[in-house]
């Protein structure tokens, strides 16, 4: 497919304000591929959006499909997408929703710092971790996949997905980009059965329903959409007034969580993670195993009556955050999630290694008939560097090959 890219422009961003190597990998969004050029690149809204950066500026760069193509219906053959007009390009505009470029980061630590010495503590190695704004439904069926998995094998199933059901961006450097598939895409019948083959297993179900679902609203994504946070509308959107922050978050936080239970495959931390990473609820905590393990050694939980994790004990969590950070207490959260992740953890130990060397020295003595051996031990110290940054594991989406036998039936799962 023909391809159109535009310059490479620069945004002047401090890396204390916007590290893309922290914020792109650390568990908010599944899609991102970096080249062995420290080369971000991802489709998103009809374009592929790529980055670089330099300690005083973010390079990105939007490569467009040249001409537009009808999309033809869902299928495990992905559409390619229509081209965006030079006169229509909001690439800049969308690269400072997605970063959420407008809250000033280093004083949103500071009052973090100050509110809470264990953040104060922790925090300071880890500057430049944005809150992403994700599309909602992208943010839905991504952490949908989350369920009891990791940030490899999640990102291998989004890849899969967009693989098979999303619209065809362009390629770079030969790599496919798709665009991540709509809801009526992943509503097809066949999708459950096709998902489970793609290792998917019970998450399949889950996804398919809930494309359902969201397809057959009234709204369809307009639905998703009238749950963001107003004060962080969806990509395009017009901006309102969310209102005062009370204990439990405010009323569209608690709203928007209560619907989103309704969906399948969506409990009380999916919900929250949508919330904040997809609405623009910035209140809302998820507290999963890990979170609470950081509640507990950091923050005197797990004791009496907050012993163990439950819904009681999943609530004040949050709300004790809440109160430690304000209405941004789900990024500060994730913050100090992101310092305490092993792929990140690395770099604060400088180990150092000391190793001796001994000796020998021979000296004559006077009388030229007796020696004295004498040990010198020189101790030399080397400083064993933690590992590079590394980038996002690369996913390879593997496409399925199926061979069939006029006797052979395939029985849905």
């Amino acid at each position: 497919m023909a391809m159109r890219a535009s310059e490479w422009q620069k945004l002047p961003v401090s890396l204390t304000e916007l590290c893309i190597n922290t914020s792109l990998r650390c568990g908010q969004s599944f899609r991102w591929r970096k080249s062995a050029e420290d080369e971000w690149s991802c489709a998103l809204h009809g374009r592929i959006l790529s980055f670089r950066q330099d300690p005083e500026h973010l390079h990105y760069r939007a490569t467009f499909p040249s001409s537009s193509i009808p999309t033809p219906p869902p299928s495990n053959e992905p559409s390619a997408a229509p081209s965006v007009a030079s006169d229509d390009d909001d690439t800049l505009a969308l690269v400072k929703h997605y970063f959420n470029l407008g809250a000033n980061l280093g004083r949103l630590y500071e009052q973090w710092a100050a509110a809470d010495p264990n953040f104060k503590k922790r925090a300071p190695k880890f500057a430049g971790v944005r809150m992403l704004r994700q599309d909602p439904w992208e943010a839905l069926i991504g952490f949908i996949c989350s369920s009891n998995n990791n940030i490899s094998r999640i990102s291998g199933m989004v890849a899969n997905l967009c693989l098979h059901y999303g619209p065809l961006i362009g390629h770079i450097d030969d790599v496919p980009y798709h665009d991540f598939p709509t809801p009526e895409a992943l509503a097809d019948p066949k999708v459950e059965a096709h998902l489970m083959k793609l290792g998917f297993g019970y998450r399949a179900k889950y996804i398919y329903k809930t494309a359902v679902m969201v397809a057959e609203k009234e709204d369809g994504l307009g639905w998703l959409d009238g749950l963001c946070n107003p004060e962080l509308p969806a990509f395009g959107k017009d901006t309102g007034d969310a209102g005062e922050l009370v204990e439990g978050g405010r009323e569209g936080y608690r709203n928007a969580h209560q619907e989103l239970l309704a969906l399948h495959g969506v409990g009380p931390k999916v919900a929250d993670c949508v919330c904040l990473m997809g609405l623009g609820w910035s209140e809302s905590v998820p507290v999963d195993t890990h979170v609470w393990q950081i509640a507990q050694r950091d923050y005197k939980f797990g004791r009496g009556k907050h012993s163990s994790l439950t819904a009681a004990t999943y609530t004040a969590v949050a709300n004790h955050f809440r109160k430690l950070w304000g209405k941004e207490a789900g990024w500060a959260h994730s913050v100090l999630f992101t310092a305490d992740l092993k792929a990140f953890s690395e770099r604060l130990v400088a180990k150092t290694e000391v190793k001796e060397e001994t000796t020998i020295v021979k000296e004559e003595l006077d009388a030229g008939v007796a020696q004295v051996s004498k040990i010198k031990t020189t101790a030399k110290t080397r400083v064993k560097r933690a590992p590079a940054d590394e980038g996002h594991v690369m996913v390879k989406a593997e496409e399925e090959i199926t061979s069939r036998s006029k006797r052979r039936k395939t029985r849905r799962v």
